[in-house]
């Protein structure tokens, strides 16, 4: 784990730059697009954030290159397809001697904008893949390094003691209390699959509807999300690209299943201009959430912590780019306050570069202690996207003076199922029963105690 980060000095992203508007780089991207203003203007704050990522930085010298060479692809075949415009006119008002000169001249032209044509095409592609290989730039003091190289930010309350006997793990709780099924899961619908029932099946209801309260409460718009995007909505959100092999697609439909609401409400105001003068607008989406969990085989095979189908509220936030960082601590801030709300302890850890996903500039997770394994485990997540998400959907406000900009766009997690591993491990009694948190009892029938069955 490190401290800090390298200097990258202040982000600066440039809402008013030409991607997403005008000619846009293609609209089949897989991924979110970086600000190519802010790569020409200050190309090593661009490589830096590369090489925390540990990624290569000479991407971005590419993409230096691959804009130049499109900028004049496309000057030249502009400049030919005038010339084209100007002398079909002159072929229309020429005389009979003048004509065919004139037509073999049209004719050599037609050939060059056919071959400008084509090199402007392979130019488009070639920026196009150029620009999908940079990700969003991190914020200055994000950690460089990779899964292992967090910074703790603070932990809260200790890891939970139990005095006088062995405490149970989430799955012989969740056994005794009747509160899921993982076997009859797996026969109907594969591995790591569940049903949650009886008191597991209101525990979650419960827990969901407290974090769609509070969310309410602090100004969110409550959302019930498709749980189905079109491929330009996933591309959007940056998902498409290096965690393609996450996300399940119905490929006769060609739509995907979300595995975050996240998604679809980023593609809720796209090619839209939104009225930000009275703050951020926040969103609240309750969905089910699908990951194919690629590449985790053997972690967590047991219970419901990584499986391919859980529940979520998801806070979502359209902002001023200027305000996003105290959106950010705000949404921390939100997140903190339900974990304290289910008692149980956690810490906040401040993402790694090279961990941070494709959008993201900075992310902090919240992890609560799991008695049964020793340590702790994620159970939220929050991210600062700047304009990364909405350039490539051209979702805009227009600034004090009238002018349409792009819109920053944040995330973060409420509740997830989840959380109910946390809760159940914390809370277990020498019986097998579990306390139920006193802020969630009012939402679960002012039941106190979950009883073994």
């Amino acid at each position: 784990m490190v401290a800090g980060a390298p200097h990258l000095g202040d982000l600066r992203d440039h809402p008013d730059g030409k991607v997403g508007a005008g000619r846009a780089i293609g609209a089949g991207n897989l991924g979110g697009v970086i600000d190519l203003r802010l790569v020409r203007e200050d190309t090593d704050l661009v490589r830096e954030s590369q090489a925390a990522r540990g990624a290569d930085p000479s991407t971005v010298d590419t993409l230096v290159t691959a804009a130049d060479q499109r900028r004049a692809a496309v000057g030249r075949a502009d400049t030919l397809r005038a010339e084209q415009k100007t002398l079909g006119k002159a072929i229309s008002t020429a005389t009979a001697q003048e004509r065919p000169q004139l037509l073999a001249r049209a004719k050599h032209l037609a050939l060059a904008v056919k071959t400008a044509q084509a090199e402007e095409a392979a130019a488009e592609a070639a920026l196009r893949e150029a620009h999908l290989a940079v990700p969003n730039v991190i914020e200055h003091g994000v950690p460089a390094g990779g899964e292992d190289d967090y910074a703790v930010v603070k932990e809260v309350g200790e890891p939970t003691e139990f005095a006088g006997f062995r405490p149970r793990d989430h799955v012989e709780l969740g056994a005794r209390l009747g509160a899921f099924d993982t076997e009859r899961g797996a026969k109907v619908s594969g591995a790591r699959f569940y049903f949650l029932t009886g008191q597991g099946a209101l525990l979650q209801l419960a827990l969901l509807t407290m974090a769609v309260a509070q969310a309410v409460e602090t100004g969110f718009t409550p959302v019930i999300t498709p749980s189905l995007v079109r491929p330009e909505v996933m591309g959007g959100t940056g998902f498409l690209g290096a965690h393609s092999a996450e996300v399940y697609r119905l490929e006769a439909d060609d739509l995907y299943l979300v595995g975050t609401s996240e998604v679809p409400l980023a593609g809720l105001h796209m090619e839209e201009i939104l009225d930000l003068s009275s703050g951020p607008r926040r969103y609240a989406g309750w969905s089910s959430c699908y990951r194919r969990e690629a590449g985790s085989y053997g972690k967590d095979t047991q219970g419901i912590i990584r499986v391919h189908q859980f529940d979520k509220v998801e806070m979502f936030s359209y902002c001023d780019p200027a305000e996003a960082r105290e959106e950010h601590a705000r949404m921390l801030a939100w997140e903190e306050q339900m974990l304290a709300k289910v008692e149980v302890p956690y810490r906040v850890v401040d993402i790694a570069a090279g961990d941070l996903g494709t959008s993201a500039a900075r992310k902090y997770d919240c992890e609560a202690w799991i008695p049964s394994q020793g340590r702790y485990r994620e159970l939220t997540s929050t991210s600062n996207c700047t304009t990364f998400q909405a350039r490539r959907l051209n979702i805009r406000f227009r600034d004090a003076a009238g002018r349409p900009q792009f819109a920053a766009t944040l995330n973060g997690t409420l509740a997830t199922t989840r959380w109910l591993v946390a809760i159940l491990e914390n809370h277990q009694q020498p019986d097998g029963s579990v306390v139920v948190p006193a802020a969630l009892r009012p939402y679960l029938g002012s039941r106190e105690v979950l009883e073994p069955v």
